[in-house]
C-alpha cells in the first residue's frame, strides 16, 4: 500500500503540479477531498483541486515542484518539497512581479483507494512574499537610533 500511495503523490506532483495536467485530478483527488492550507480556506473536491492548481500555475507559468523526500507508512505519505517558479501572473491581492522565488515545503497526505482524502500543507510563504518583493527581508528595513 505505501509503494502505491507514494506513487499517486509522485503522479499529482509531476503531472499535475509539474505539467498541469488537470485531467489527472479527478483521478488522484478524492470527491470529499480536502485541502489544508494554513494561508487559505480549505480547498474541497475535485473542483476546488483544479482552482487551486490553476491559480498557481498561472501565477508561475514555470512551476517546478521537485520531491526531496517521500516517506509512506500505511494510507499516509509525508512529502517535503521544493518549489520554484517565476511570478508572472497575478495571485490574490499580489500583482505579477516578474521575479523568481523558490520555496520549500512539506505536506502530510491521507489517502483510501488509491486517492487523496485530507492533505495538510506547510510552507515557506514569508520566504515567497519575501523573494517577489511583496514583504521586505530584514536586512532592507531601514535601521533607525
Amino acid at each position: 500500500m505505501s509503494e502505491e500511495n507514494i506513487a499517486t503523490v509522485r503522479r499529482l506532483i509531476e503531472e499535475v503540479c509539474n505539467k498541469g495536467n488537470l485531467s489527472l485530478v479527478n483521478e488522484l483527488i478524492a470527491d470529499e477531498g480536502v485541502l489544508h492550507d494554513p494561508q487559505i480556506p480549505p480547498v474541497h473536491g475535485t473542483e476546488g483541486y483544479k482552482q487551486f492548481v490553476s491559480m498557481y500555475r498561472s501565477a508561475f507559468p514555470d512551476l517546478h515542484l521537485t520531491i526531496e523526500d517521500l516517506i509512506a507508512e500505511g494510507d499516509k505519505v509525508v512529502c517535503r518539497w521544493t518549489a520554484s517558479g517565476t511570478q508572472r501572473g497575478d495571485l490574490p491581492d499580489i500583482p505579477a512581479t516578474g521575479k523568481q522565488s523558490t520555496v520549500t515545503g512539506i505536506f502530510i497526505s491521507h489517502t483510501s483507494d488509491g486517492k487523496f482524502v485530507e492533505s495538510w500543507v506547510n510552507w515557506d510563504t514569508l520566504g515567497m512574499l519575501q523573494n517577489l518583493g511583496v514583504v521586505p527581508r530584514p536586512e532592507q528595513e531601514a535601521v533607525t537610533a
